[in-house]
């Protein structure tokens, strides 16, 4: 029996990237995934990629679990509302897992850019969608939860703490995460649900393999490629990795000891044994500790 077997979770925000690779994950250890987001075929989301939730829950299904897509624009509340009453619904009123991954500020962040000179209004989008959209998702998700005293709500971000990210406005959206699995954490230990944040090191997306032109068959090409950040790219990861992370941290028994903490993909390498796909096991806090990242 696989760990996850019998389990229901929700990839909020899995068209893409570690939100596919999390769905992936949860259903190579046998669970049922809602994969939500916006692009669905022949309707792509303004970020107008090609990847769609479809794809990724027939991926959940490949990989042995069962895959459900749910087309969701989670800064909509009434879109979220139905697609929890949906799942009370069809499961039973059972959801074990909740992952926030609700990104889509790509194209947002302006970089090397002081806060007062950044445009506000993309700022404050980037906002909207990274921090308002998690915590609509979790007001209508913890009721499920809560209900059965069992759970675990994952808020997915990028770093382990609260340092500068290289822009006020995605710092914001990045550190404000792991406050929210601090804060949730507190308001349900007395229900016997766990709340923590989880970070991928540097991913491999299929953004990034675009920006380093390559594909995942050559990635290492892009290392001697001469791009900005290539040599640190020789240290990143596919989306599985930090999926196959998440699956086994929420097979675990002892969720509430963990509540309220940030687990970074390699610690979770360290502690389970996770390989990556590609048969690598990468290490990006070891390698950003050693170049004064961390």
């Amino acid at each position: 029996m696989k760990p996850l077997q019998g389990k229901v979770a929700i990839v909020a925000g899995a068209t893409r990237g570690a939100g596919r690779g999390i769905a992936a994950g949860l259903g190579e250890a046998g669970a049922t995934v809602y994969c939500t987001g916006r692009s669905i075929r022949g309707q792509a989301s303004d970020l107008n990629r090609a990847e769609t939730i479809e794809e990724t829950a027939e991926l959940v299904t490949a990989k042995g679990g069962i895959g459900i897509h749910v087309q969701v624009d989670h800064s909509v509340e009434a879109e979220v509302k139905a697609l929890f009453e949906r799942i009370d619904q069809e499961q039973n009123g059972q959801l074990d897992i909740l992952i926030n991954n609700i990104w889509g500020g790509e194209k947002l962040t302006e970089w090397n850019t002081p806060f007062w000179e950044h445009s506000l209004s993309k700022g404050l989008l980037m906002q909207d969608r990274a921090v308002k959209t998690h915590l609509i998702t979790s007001h209508y998700g913890a009721p499920l939860l809560v209900k059965r005293k069992s759970g675990l709500i994952i808020e997915v971000t990028d770093g382990i703490d609260y340092r500068y990210r290289g822009s006020l406005f995605y710092s914001l959206a990045k550190i404000s995460p792991i406050h929210l699995a601090t804060a949730m954490a507190a308001d349900l230990k007395p229900h016997g649900v766990a709340a923590v944040a989880v970070t991928p090191g540097f991913l491999r997306s299929e953004e990034m393999l675009e920006h380093f032109e390559v594909e995942e068959a050559n990635w290492m090409d892009a290392v001697t490629g001469g791009k900005p950040d290539a040599e640190h790219f020789s240290q990143s990861e596919t989306p599985f990795f930090v999926g196959r992370g998440i699956a086994a941290l929420a097979a675990q028994k002892d969720l509430m000891e963990r509540s309220g903490q940030v687990f970074p993909s390699w610690q979770l390498s360290d502690e389970f044994g996770i390989i990556d796909v590609d048969g690598r096991q990468p290490h990006w806090g070891n390698y950003a500790k050693l170049h004064g990242f961390l």
